[in-house]
């Protein structure tokens, strides 16, 4: 009875097909791994995390993990769109000082496309400072991250989140403020996509999540 279920399992198995997952053009377009399935359709959804170390070979960049959505397959290639990132836990635990301040701020934005985004920022203060302080560089961040959405592409905006273009803004503006040691666009989230109808959302449900 046993062998009768090794020689089922083993079938099924060559009934799949193994597809390369690729990134937008935004990264490039490279492979960012493999993924089995015996129907394409069902390919559709699922998400594959890497971090951005893997696509560059920076290892300083290995605490950005970058999270990508099958929309589309192509022949054996299954086409993916941002679907977001996140700073890792230990990382941005690492960033923590006593006797220091961590302001953060979530804004929700639309790019010039279309693209309906969730974007968390975190600012690091060299010293613990004031209620009053804190809400002028709130509204720091805000002012840079919400006023410059709309004059960009999303893969303008991933790259501004991704590679320390608003992190740098931001910095700079806010040490008029108070004395600033680290500002991280600590995670983003892709919300809705635009679509003739109008936007609609952007997560297409899916029972797997797989890595590199």
């Amino acid at each position: 009875m046993s062998s009768r279920r090794r020689v089922a399992v083993k079938d099924k198995w060559k009934l799949k097909q193994w597809y390369q997952v690729v990134a937008p053009p935004v990264f490039g377009g490279i492979v960012l791994g493999t993924t089995p399935a015996d129907d394409p359709l069902k390919l559709i959804g699922r998400v594959m995390e890497v971090t951005l170390y893997d696509i560059t070979g920076d290892l300083t960049q290995v605490h950005i993990h970058l999270f990508f959505q099958i929309i589309d397959v192509k022949d054996n290639r299954a086409i993916t769109r941002f679907k977001g990132h996140e700073l890792s836990r230990d990382y941005m635990k690492s960033l923590i000082r006593r006797k220091s301040s961590k302001i953060t701020s979530i804004f929700d934005v639309t790019t010039k496309d279309g693209y309906g985004l969730r974007i968390t920022a975190v600012v690091l203060t060299s010293y613990r400072c004031k209620t009053s302080q804190k809400k002028a560089i709130r509204k720091i961040m805000k002012d840079i991250i919400t006023k410059a959405a709309p004059q960009m592409t999303l893969d303008e905006m991933i790259r501004a989140m991704i590679f320390g273009k608003f992190s740098q803004e931001i910095a700079e503006a806010a040490r008029k403020i108070y004395p600033i040691r680290k500002v991280e666009i600590y995670k983003s989230k892709l919300l809705t996509t635009p679509t003739p109808e109008g936007p609609k959302p952007a997560t297409v449900v899916s029972p797997l999540m797989f890595k590199r």
